[in-house]
């Protein structure tokens, strides 16, 4: 179990939909989420709000807990202004703020913001070498505030050692988290998110725990087999079980402590509801009731 200082807090929520939210239900929800205790929330860019200004919104809704956009789309906005964006808000939040960069997907970056996609390797370290050198910021603030990519692949995750403080992981079974240790080394921070479904057993959750399982496979297919799942499509039992903690408050804890003992340093909760259009407040306090935060 990792002892590395991160800042980070032992327990997160992946708050994935906040994006159905008017900005008052955002800023309820990141409040609900630190008077919980947990130590940080995360959220994605994707096609909803743009991720600084979501950024911003959570900072001020909030007093003391750590706002990590997650997944921040190296597309949406070129290095210079990236910089300049992270170092306002390391200035007007000092330590509050995690910038974690996403090298996007193709339809989005292609389709939807129509740039050429790269890459992803070279271009996030293209990206990278751009957001050091940036000459936008206000004065007095570090040249390259602590930053997290999110990575997948070994590949990505090597250049997360090399050029960042760590990693971001979504999605993954607890034997990709020895993996991807094993990869970042000792220093580096290892940040994962477990999907979780959470009912009054694991029957009661299954059928949503599937749904969320074949629903992640698109980016994990060839991850998956080498960890031994030879026929992701084919969703059996073991590979649900191994994408998505379902059942009670206690069995998503102790997929935490997990992930915690296979070297995370931080696990977040993304939590899958049948209602994703609220938050799930009520399910959120049931298991901070059973978890380290």
């Amino acid at each position: 179990m990792s002892a590395r200082p991160h800042g980070l807090g032992r327990v997160g929520i992946w708050a994935g939909d906040l994006d159905h939210l008017p900005a008052a239900g955002v800023r309820d929800a990141a409040a609900a989420i630190e008077d919980l205790g947990y130590g940080t929330l995360w959220f994605a860019e994707t096609t909803g709000r743009e991720a600084v200004a979501q950024a911003v919104i959570l900072l001020t809704a909030t007093r003391h807990i750590t706002v990590a956009a997650g997944m921040t789309d190296i597309y949406a906005r070129d290095p210079v202004t990236a910089a300049a964006a992270q170092r306002t808000l390391d200035e007007a939040f000092p330590g509050r703020f995690l910038l974690g960069l996403w090298d996007s997907h193709p339809s989005i970056a292609e389709d939807i913001r129509g740039h050429r996609f790269g890459p992803p390797l070279a271009t996030m370290r293209s990206y990278l070498d751009a957001l050091d050198t940036a000459p936008f910021g206000p004065p007095g603030t570090a040249s390259s505030p602590s930053r997290v990519l999110a990575a997948l692949t070994p590949d990505m995750l090597a250049l997360a050692e090399e050029r960042a403080r760590g990693a971001t992981m979504l999605g993954m079974p607890v034997e990709y988290t020895r993996a991807a240790r094993t990869v970042l080394g000792n220093d580096a921070l290892l940040a994962v998110t477990q999907m979780c479904v959470l009912g009054h057993d694991r029957a009661d959750s299954a059928d949503l725990a599937r749904t969320t399982a074949a629903a992640a496979l698109p980016n994990r297919r060839e991850l998956l087999r080498g960890l031994g799942h030879e026929n992701p499509d084919a969703l059996d039992d073991r590979l649900v079980d191994a994408l998505v903690a379902h059942g009670r408050a206690e069995d998503i804890a102790h997929r935490v402590l997990e992930h915690f003992d296979a070297g995370a340093d931080h696990v977040s909760l993304h939590l899958v509801t049948t209602a994703p259009h609220s938050p799930p407040v009520r399910q959120w306090e049931r298991l901070a009731r059973h978890l380290p935060v």
